[in-house]
């Protein structure tokens, strides 16, 4: 008859030994594991931060590029940008054709409200503008409406341009015989925060043409916006700033963009520069 072997497990000395000897074995590892982990994270959060900066910076760039000439304004706190977005342009007839016939922009009438395209036809939407040879100096300003009228053409291939003269003519012809059509403002407003880096940039647009350039987010026209006309570009925006100088012929622009991103303790700041062709 055989007998039963006798069965034993763990005393209870034993199993205390080997958790002891476990949680040294794991702090152990976890001294050396710490670092690269911790590295990995910032690593992570630092890519995340530049690549929500850069996304932002370059957005504003490709906007601002359809900006009409002359028509980029910054607040004096350096903080807000706004301009004209030009959706279509050309040449407008200056005289008649060789055989006295068409529709050409005659500068000494007052009431002379249409012209003929020269070249490929234009979309024109509802609301859309026309501007010729904007300056932006006083009495050949789009925003105050020298050099800007209401089209009443509307249509996706528009070869004659009608619109409201308002009593009187655009101030000045364009040496190159150019126009542009502009639709709603667009307005880039940064509101950094210096500690912990909680603020934001914000695109508004959408919005009527103002004479005085709006710059406060709590009043309007931009405290009206919503939706599309109220997107955030960026969070964590711990500095920015928008810097445009004009060349002394006036007829290019240069435009930089810093922005300062601050998450976890880690920071990444960026720079952009967008040039910009000013000929009206």
């Amino acid at each position: 008859m055989r007998h039963a072997r006798r069965q034993r497990g763990f005393t209870l000395l034993e199993a205390v030994l080997v958790i002891s000897m476990t949680g040294i074995v794991a702090a152990m590892v976890a001294v050396f594991i710490r670092a690269p982990i911790n590295a990995y994270v910032d690593q992570a959060r630092r890519g995340e931060l530049s690549d929500t900066a850069d996304t932002a910076l370059r957005r504003v760039a490709r906007e601002v590029q359809r900006a009409l000439p002359n028509s980029v304004r910054v607040d004096a706190t350096g903080t807000v940008l706004e301009f004209l977005p030009v959706t279509a342009g050309g040449r407008y007839r200056a005289a008649p054709d060789s055989t006295g016939a068409g529709d050409y922009l005659d500068f000494n009438a007052a009431t002379d409200g249409s012209f003929d395209v020269l070249g490929p036809a234009v979309a024109v939407s509802a609301g859309d503008q026309l501007v010729v040879y904007n300056l932006g100096l006083p009495g050949a300003d789009a925003y105050s409406g020298e050099s800007r009228r209401a089209l009443t053409s509307t249509g996706t291939a528009v070869a004659t341009l009608a619109y409201t003269t308002g009593g009187t003519q655009f101030p000045f012809a364009s040496p190159s015989n150019r126009f542009q059509i502009v639709n709603k403002p667009v307005t880039f407003l940064c509101s950094p925060t210096a500690s912990g880096g909680d603020g934001s940039l914000r695109r508004y647009g959408g919005y009527a043409i103002q004479s005085a350039q709006p710059t406060s987010a709590t009043a309007a026209p931009l405290s009206t916006l919503s939706g599309n006309n109220n997107a955030l570009l960026a969070s964590n925006v711990e500095s920015c700033g928008f810097v445009y100088n004009a060349s002394s012929s006036s007829r290019n622009g240069l435009l930089t963009l810093t922005l300062k991103l601050t998450s976890g303790g880690e920071s990444v700041t960026l720079l952009h520069q967008v040039h910009l062709d000013n000929s009206p």
